[in-house]
């Protein structure tokens, strides 16, 4: 009896011996990637290709924030576009990729830490737009843009509701004052924020027809202990008043 309980905690002290080197590990490096998603992130210079220090907006004020707080080490790259970074974040061990929707779909693609920040999924229109809508299906008839590859572009697929899609979600709003799309499905705030950028103002939401929370997804592989660490992290940040605190700064 003696040796079965020596040897059972033989192999409880290797498995916590396992675990607390891979929690301490100093030498783990998670590689994210973001995209330019104003104002939850974006390049400093507005191109669509930045590094470290040249990257900014809510979603990264937090993150590194985040990381820094949770002692784990972290590259930070800024692509383009969208599909490309997601699918990086899905097969490449190590990867993560943020802000994105977390979505029942893509639950068990990803570990998760969030979440960040909300995003309400609105249909704008012109302000002197008089289309009135009660619901997502009474959108149907109107020409509708969104932005390729984004949760918003997937939800309107599933519901049949058929759209252009663009691979800047800017140019929907330049396509919505040129009279070329009747509606922009898109982000709030992240909708009127880009059409700021673009001098475009007086958007009117039409319909405000779902809502998502924005998560920083890792691959699979990254361990659990990570994970956690920066959960706990966040977390801490959120109690303190950091998270609401960096969202106001921006809006």
């Amino acid at each position: 009896m003696l040796n079965r309980l020596l040897i059972a905690l033989a192999g409880t002290l290797v498995v916590l011996s396992g675990a607390a080197r891979a929690e301490v590990d100093p030498d783990y490096s998670v590689v994210l990637l973001t995209e330019n998603f104003p104002p939850y992130n974006m390049a400093i210079n507005g191109k669509n290709f930045a590094q470290e220090d040249n990257i900014d907006g809510i979603a990264v004020d937090i993150i590194k924030e985040m990381f820094k707080r949770a002692g784990v080490k972290y590259s930070l790259t800024l692509r383009f576009p969208w599909d490309r970074i997601y699918n990086l974040a899905l097969e490449k061990p190590g990867y993560g990729v943020f802000v994105a929707a977390r979505l029942p779909e893509r639950e068990e693609l990803f570990k998760w830490v969030g979440p960040i920040g909300p995003d309400d999924w609105v249909l704008l229109a012109k302000g002197d737009n008089p289309i009135s809508l009660t619901s997502l299906d009474q959108a149907k008839k109107y020409r509708i843009g969104a932005y390729k590859g984004d949760a918003i572009s997937e939800y309107l697929t599933e519901k049949g509701v058929e759209h252009s899609t663009s691979l800047r979600d800017q140019e929907n709003a330049r396509k919505l004052m040129a009279g070329q799309i009747d509606l922009w499905a898109t982000g709030d705030p992240a909708g009127r924020y880009l059409a700021k950028q673009e001098g475009i103002s007086g958007l009117r939401t039409v319909l405000r027809f779902d809502s998502a929370e924005l998560y920083l997804a890792l691959n699979k592989d990254i361990p659990d202990e990570i994970v956690s660490k920066l959960q706990a992290a966040l977390e801490q940040m959120r109690a303190e008043g950091f998270v609401d605190d960096i969202l106001n700064s921006y809006l």
